[in-house]
């Protein structure tokens, strides 16, 4: 993830590196010689290098343990920050650096990449047309399977905690709300080569009775979905079906009174000039334009947090077999810190 999101930041036209940390320094070298970066500090040292180079932002790309602490770091000698989700490895983690970046005045944002997906895009901009009317449930399937090796085949909660993050943070996204609860399910099956959890069933509540469900797997092999999930989006007046690629297709009621209701087909717009769009590099973009001229992207932590209580209730469900209120939980912060 550093490749990628180095691209990003240098995409931008507007970003210098000044420096590279890794606790395997060589990894640190091997990435500076591939981006040609010559005369900047490489170090095992975050402080150090902070202290040297007293850089405008901090790129995070650790793995989700030791992200308070490298957050914390760049937060605590001046510096913005932009992380690698998921922002936290708990809620008490996340509400503790929410907090570190109001009490600073520095902006800590999110890389929820998957936001700036051109489908993600068009399918809030449609819902907020009001063409199906308001929603009523948002139903998606996840079902891949990818062999990474390395830190993800060893977590706990990998599929929640990893990935289902931007499935959570779309549904979120598309409702503009917060989620209130959660009921989880979670398992590994027996050709899983996961340590745990590689696959689960969730389904939220929000505001208004919308109900959200999840259905995923990092273990299905045979007829995989997108990354984006493949979606159903019910309103009160139609549906919007996405497969998380290219196809986007809606129908809407034109007649009532008969046994079913006569539809019609209806177009979903192409992007607007004001979508923002791009992965990492529109995550990146928003980020750097926002250091210029002091406002916040729209996955700013305070934001973004709201997507993480949805991860961290829906496990703590699957631990405990309850549904779980999240207003009642240490989720909480999600809902209360702005």
């Amino acid at each position: 993830m550093s490749k990628t999101n180095i691209e990003a930041a240098l995409a931008t036209g507007d970003v210098e590196i000044v420096g590279l940390v890794d606790l395997e320094r060589a990894n640190a070298d091997a990435r500076a010689a591939e981006f040609g970066l010559t005369g900047i500090d490489i170090d095992v040292d975050l402080a150090g290098v902070l202290q040297r180079t007293k850089p405008d932002f901090v790129i995070d790309v650790v793995v989700p343990q030791a992200r308070f602490a490298v957050a914390s770091c760049a937060l605590a000698h001046g510096c913005d920050l932009i992380s690698e989700k998921p922002m936290a490895d708990s809620m008490d983690h996340a509400a503790a650096l929410v907090e570190a970046a109001r009490t600073s005045g520095r902006l800590h944002a999110v890389v929820q990449n998957r936001r700036y997906i051109e489908g993600v895009r068009r399918i809030r901009r449609f819902i907020d047309s009001g063409a199906i009317g308001r929603v009523t449930s948002l139903h998606c399937d996840f079902f891949l399977a990818p062999h990474f090796g390395g830190f993800r085949e060893a977590m706990e909660h990998v599929l929640l905690l990893d990935m289902a993050i931007h499935t959570f943070d779309a549904a979120r996204y598309f409702v503009d709300d917060a989620a209130r609860a959660v009921y989880c399910r979670e398992w590994s099956p027996t050709n899983s080569w996961y340590a745990g959890g590689s696959s689960a069933t969730a389904v939220f509540e929000f505001g208004d009775d919308v109900v959200f469900t999840y259905r995923g797997s990092w273990c299905a092999d045979g007829l995989r979905t997108s990354w984006e999930s493949a979606w159903r989006i019910v309103g009160e007046r139609g549906t919007l079906i996405w497969d998380g690629e290219e196809n986007l297709v809606a129908e809407t009621v034109s007649t009532t009174g008969g046994f079913f209701s006569e539809v019609e087909t209806v177009a979903v717009p192409p992007l607007d000039p004001a979508d923002r769009i791009g992965g990492h590099h529109g995550v990146m973009q928003d980020f750097v334009a926002s250091l210029r001229n002091r406002s916040e992207p729209e996955t700013v932590g305070h934001e973004n947090i709201k997507s993480l209580a949805m991860v961290f209730g829906a496990i703590e469900s699957a631990e405990t077999g309850r549904r779980i209120e999240l207003t009642d939980t240490t989720a909480q912060e999600a809902r209360n810190l702005q």
